[in-house]
């Protein structure tokens, strides 16, 4: 018999690694077999190591369709494979990739009747889950009941599957306002679960379930994905929740080859799920795991990397690393004090103004802040000055749907024949829509004083909606007092406290942030003793956006944005304002023993400027119906004196 003898030639490297990356960088991508842990500081070249680790893969022999690389957006995946065909000079077709719920997807087309679904499934997003969820709560509710809408219900849902969290343990924690409707809420809960099956649909969690029910039930088919994937990259892997973790567990199964890509110090989303233990604990669960630093950041100067290296140095759980900077040295981070609210939204317009006049582009400025409604003094302000700004953190502050309704029972106060604030807050009451909401108007608008009218329109409301109909009229009676005229404040507080709050915390996820809003709102109107002057003043702030147009095609828009929304983001200049005690950190993290997150979050905030870094807090923080001294930030009070300059502000 003839032998044949194959002779294969080494690896031909097109690339040059060593050239193309740093020291730190390097060692990551040529990374052999068994576990690894890339831990990216800010700004070190995360999606670079990512892009090259893979591509030194396939030129080292291993086929595209033997590696998995999960990322948390589609289009990121793209992005990486692009990089890569265009560093490899070839097309890596086959490669799977993409975020954890697109490759979900795929693994189910093929073995559906493995996770108990049929042929030709389809998949809700994440309005359908709400619809469908409202159809369960009509099949079993008849008339309009304590029980939160299906975009809460979705909410609650998800965060469960994605947790492995009980409806049971989820209420209490992170809905209380439905404590008393749990019984309601796990009936609802079975029979969303039921109406899927019998439609054969599934939703965005389901994708994920059926993965790790496929992989845990079927050991052939576990082991055939184990053997496939020889190599799994994950990037963003701080942010990856319970189930997301389980099913990398079971997808790697005996081979093991799995690189995650991550930095702890940015895990900043347990609000969604994302679980710090799984980057934390990685080494524990997988023994041998080489451990890789990326602290070289090519980002922002060394003195802004100096105090994000003091801020975080005071998180105790963690994987201890030290960003540097290969940036010439520049100026001192900035800690300024400030009198109110209103000097910090001035302060911060100011230095944009002046910056802008130096030759710096407003889009190359950001203004962050620890939750929205603390933008709304800055809004208004960069609105008066003609400053062109945008929005990452939501709608524009008097765009917002709880904002309008809110401000609609105040117009109708004012003006009761406003035909739109009126057809607004009757579609609030339950179980009056677009109809009856138009015939109530036309009952209503002929009388000199609709709000008088209105009481006498029982014969129009339907049964269903007529316990809400007489809570409102209480509320109009209550708000005709002549006294709600001369205290906007004292109206926008009674309105929120005497129904609106329910409403908010049935209709959407995030109630807290929303009532957040209103309170910041109320607060501002402690300024004024006249109702309509507040109205007429909100109503021209909002309308000086055209005069920018021209500014902004030559110079951008600042950004506004939360934290949270600019991770992975960078500017020249960023401040980051109102850091109080109760603000940032919040008081909410505070009681639930959140700070050390908290501590990371404004590490993120600080990692995002590259030349100027303002850290603000006003001295003086108001109430609707008080006025107090607060504490700032204590993240700013742990910081040594040398690595920030404070600056003192004082009126011209």
């Amino acid at each position: 018999m003839k032998k044949y003898f194959l002779h294969r030639e080494a690896p031909a490297f097109n690339v040059d690694y060593e050239k193309d990356l740093n020291p730190e960088q390097y060692s990551a991508v040529m990374h052999q077999d068994g576990p690894a842990l890339v831990l990216a500081g800010a700004g070190t070249g995360k999606t670079r190591v990512v892009t090259y680790r893979v591509a030194r893969l396939i030129e080292s022999g291993i086929r595209a369709e033997n590696i998995l690389l999960l990322t948390f957006t589609n289009k990121a995946a793209k992005e990486m494979m692009r990089r890569v065909e265009h560093l490899i000079g070839r097309n890596i077709f086959g490669l799977f990739g993409g975020t954890f719920h697109h490759i979900g997807n795929l693994l189910l087309r093929q073995h559906y009747l493995l996770a108990g679904y049929r042929q030709g499934f389809s998949i809700l997003d994440r309005e359908d889950s709400k619809e469908l969820f409202e159809a369960c709560i009509a099949d079993v509710y008849r008339k309009e009941s304590v029980l939160p809408k299906g975009g809460v219900f979705s909410e609650i849902y998800s965060l469960s599957k994605n947790t492995g969290t009980s409806i049971g343990e989820i209420i209490p924690k992170r809905f209380p306002h439905f404590i008393n409707a749990m019984e309601g809420i796990e009936k609802i809960m079975r029979l969303y679960e039921k109406k899927k099956s019998s439609l054969n649909l599934m939703d965005f969690d389901d994708l994920l379930i059926g993965w790790k029910k496929i992989f845990e039930e079927n050991e052939n088919i576990r082991e055939y994905y184990s053997l496939k994937f020889k190599h799994i990259l994950v990037d963003e892997y701080q942010d990856t929740n319970r189930l997301q973790s389980e099913i990398i567990d079971l997808t790697t199964g005996g081979v093991r080859n799995l690189m995650v890509v991550g930095d702890d110090a940015q895990s900043i989303y347990s609000f969604r799920g994302a679980d710090f233990e799984n980057i934390l604990r990685f080494p524990d669960r997988y023994k041998e795991t080489a451990i890789y630093k990326l602290t070289t950041n090519y980002r922002s100067t060394p003195e802004i990397l100096n105090l994000a290296n003091k801020i975080i140095s005071n998180n105790r759980r963690q994987f201890h690393k030290e960003l540097h900077s290969v940036a010439s040295p520049g100026e001192l981070p900035n800690v300024v004090p400030l009198k109110d609210v209103f000097e910090q939204a001035e302060f911060a317009a100011s230095v944009v103004m002046d910056l802008n006049a130096d030759g710096m582009s407003f889009d190359e400025t950001a203004v962050l802040y620890r939750s929205h409604y603390q933008s709304m003094e800055l809004q208004m302000e960069f609105q008066r000055r003609g400053i062109p700004f945008e929005i990452r953190s939501g709608l524009k502050f008097f765009e917002q749907a709880h904002i309008k309704d809110i401000l609609s029972f105040l117009k109708i106060m004012v003006n009761q024949k406003d035909e739109i604030g009126w057809k607004r807050i009757l579609k609030l009451i339950p179980g009056i829509g677009n109809i009856t909401a138009g015939k109530l108007w036309e009952f209503i608008q002929p009388a000199e004083r609709p709000a008088d009218a209105i009481c006498d329109a029982h014969r129009l409301v339907p049964k269903k909606a007529m316990e809400g109909f007489n809570a409102f009229l209480d509320i109009l009676r209550t708000l005709n007092n002549e006294k709600y005229l001369s205290m906007p404040s004292g109206a926008l507080d009674y309105i929120l406290r005497h129904g609106y709050e329910d409403y908010l915390y049935n209709h959407y996820p995030n109630a807290e942030l929303r009532i957040e809003d209103i309170e910041q709102m109320t607060r501002f109107a402690v300024r004024y003793d006249s109702l309509e002057t507040f109205l007429s003043d909100l109503t021209l702030q909002g309308v000086t956006d055209a005069e920018a147009e021209g500014t902004e095609e030559l110079n951008g828009r600042v950004v506004l944005s939360t934290v949270h929304q600019a991770k992975g983001l960078e500017w020249e200049t960023v401040f980051i304002i109102g850091l109080n005690d109760g603000r940032f950190p919040s008081a909410k993290s505070l009681k639930n023993d959140d700070e050390e997150e908290e501590r990371r979050l404004l590490y993120v905030g600080a990692t995002r400027a590259k030349k100027l870094l303002y850290l603000c807090y006003p001295v003086t923080l108001d109430d609707w119906n008080s006025i107090g001294f607060s504490r700032p930030s204590r993240f700013i009070k742990e910081l040594p004196r040398d690595c920030f300059e404070e600056i003192a502000v004082e009126d011209v």
